[in-house]
Parts: C-alpha cells; structure tokens; sequence
C-alpha cells in the first residue's frame, strides 16, 4: 500500500499547481466522468511527476532529472525540471506521436528518440540515468510517483461527496494512476470497486493480472498509444494493483474510437484513446453495473488533432 500519509502530502504539496478537473454526470450513460484532460499538460501525469520531484532532496534535483516516456510523463517532468529550474532530458521512441515529442521540447526537454518500442526507450533512460547520475523518474515505478497519482481519487471522493463510488474505471499503462486510485479506494467503505482496462492491441497489465504472466502479450498499433508497452517485472504496481485492484478488462480499437466520438459529441472534450478505453467500459451494454455511482476517469486529452478529426468524421 502506499501510505495514506504520502497521499496526503503529495495533495498538498501539488496544490495551487495543478488543476482541480471537473466531474460531470451524463445522464445518458448514468456516469460521472472525472476530466483529467483538463489537466495542466492535458493528463494526469504532472501530479506524479511534480510530486516525485518536489520531493526529491536539492542533491538529486541538482544532478538533472532523466525519464523515459510516451509523451504525456514527459510533459509532467520536464515541466517540473523547469519549475525548478534543472535539465530534464526524456527518452522516447521513434514512434512516438510527434506532437508530444514537440510539446516536451517546447517545455524545455531534451527529447532523445530511441528506435523500437516504449520498453527500449525506458532501457536507454535508465542506462543514461546509471551512466550520468542524473536521478530517474519512472514514469510508474515509484512511490511518490503513484502517491501523486493518487490524489485524482482523492478529488472523486471529495467531489462526488456525500456519495461513495460503487467503482471507479480506470485506464492502465504501467498501472500507476490505478495503484493510486486503488489506495485511497482501500480506505473507503463501503469499498468501490476498482476496474482497469486496457487495449486488446496492449494487454500486458491485463495479462499479468489475470495470468500472473506477460508472456502471450503481443502489441498492435493502438489508439491507446499511451498504455502501450510491458511492465517492469519488479515494478510497484504490480502488487498493489493485485492487492488494490477488482477487475481488469478489455477493449477494442472500435470502442475506443466510438467513446473518442461521444466525448466530443456529448460533452465538446478531446480525449486520446489512452483516456477513451475507461468511457468505452462505461458505455457498454453489458457492463455490469455495481451499487453506486461510477467514475470513469478520462486521463489525458493530448490527441493529435488529425487523428481526431479522421476518427470523428468517420463515425
């Protein structure tokens, strides 16, 4: 478990410099939706990065900060790298969406591209971070990056009081905005279910926690670019996801585009697909619903505008 006291300093030591996001209620799905596309750098991943650095003694904040990234964390560090002001360098693969690669430089990242997949970026990073003594941010792996991440499900219970969720749906990568929400869930009673969902184009999570194994994962091109990627065998979240965590499912590439659709149709938000996979579960007809209102968190908005407009004009 990640202590409920990390949580609460990761709260307020974030606060006054991320954003409060909204939770809505459509009526029409009977869901709130929890809008961390709203989020300063459009996701979620500021409030981990930001609280991992902040917390960090001046000596590893001095030496530079180094991280590996699909685009969304390394906006979240490199804007912390500039708050206080030290050298973040950000390793991506050469596949990464070229306007997250962009939006990190324009925050003062050194942007490395690294050929092959997210696990090959992360390789190269943390082999940089052993060879320079710059202090790694794993993007998931660590517990103040997940106390930070955590504090989204401290917003829901506070705003959804004097309700309780019945379950909070929540999108999974390497799993650490789930450890989070799963550990202040824990806390609460009646205790609301946790759901994690992935992309079938990128089961890895999904695999591990139902098979105990990440063997058999095969990754596709995906919507859901964000989530894409295996997960550090000894990573954190791994445990706490198991400990924390009531069901992991699936969606497709299909579902992923309609609920890309309805949040721009219903609600006017762009959403990537790496946040539209938690309004996929909540839009299906045979999802089984518990007692209590539940949450899908949207969990960033950085999609390419083309890539937006193709899949919205295509519907």
């Amino acid at each position: 478990m990640i202590p409920s006291d990390w949580i609460a300093l990761a709260q307020r030591r974030i606060e006054g410099q991320v954003e409060r996001t909204p939770l809505t209620h459509d009526p029409e799905l009977d869901l709130f939706i929890k809008w961390e596309n709203r989020q300063v750098t459009g996701s979620f991943k500021i409030r981990g990065a930001l609280n991992k650095v902040l917390s960090l003694e001046l000596w590893e904040q001095q030496r530079g900060l180094v991280t590996a990234s699909a685009g969304n964390h390394g906006q979240g560090v490199a804007l912390a790298a500039r708050q206080i002001g030290v050298h973040a360098i950000v390793f991506a693969s050469s596949h990464a969406v070229p306007a997250k690669i962009e939006a990190m430089r324009a925050l003062g990242a050194e942007v490395r591209l690294v050929d092959g997949g997210y696990e090959d970026a992360e390789r190269a990073a943390q082999q940089c971070a052993v060879e320079t003594g710059a202090t790694w941010v794993s993007p998931y792996n660590d517990g103040q990056v997940i106390a930070g991440q955590a504090t989204v499900g401290l917003e829901i219970l506070e705003q959804l009081q004097p309700q309780v969720p019945g379950a909070v749906i929540v999108p999974v990568g390497g799993g650490g905005l789930i450890a989070g929400i799963g550990s202040v869930m824990e806390g609460v009673l009646p205790r609301p279910k946790v759901i994690g969902v992935q992309s079938v184009a990128s089961p890895f999570f999904y695999r591990l926690y139902h098979h105990g194994t990440q063997q058999g994962a095969v990754e596709q091109e995906s919507l859901a670019d964000g989530l894409a990627g295996a997960i550090e065998e000894d990573s954190l979240t791994i445990p706490l996801a198991r400990r924390t965590v009531d069901d992991f499912v699936l969606v497709t590439e299909e579902q992923i585009a309609n609920a890309i659709v309805y949040a721009w149709d219903r609600h006017g938000e762009k959403i990537e697909g790496s946040a539209a996979v938690s309004l996929a579960v909540g839009m299906m007809k045979d999802f089984s619903r518990p007692h209590g209102p539940v949450v899908a968190v949207i969990s960033v908005g950085n999609i390419q505008p083309l890539v937006h407009e193709r899949i919205c004009a295509s519907d």
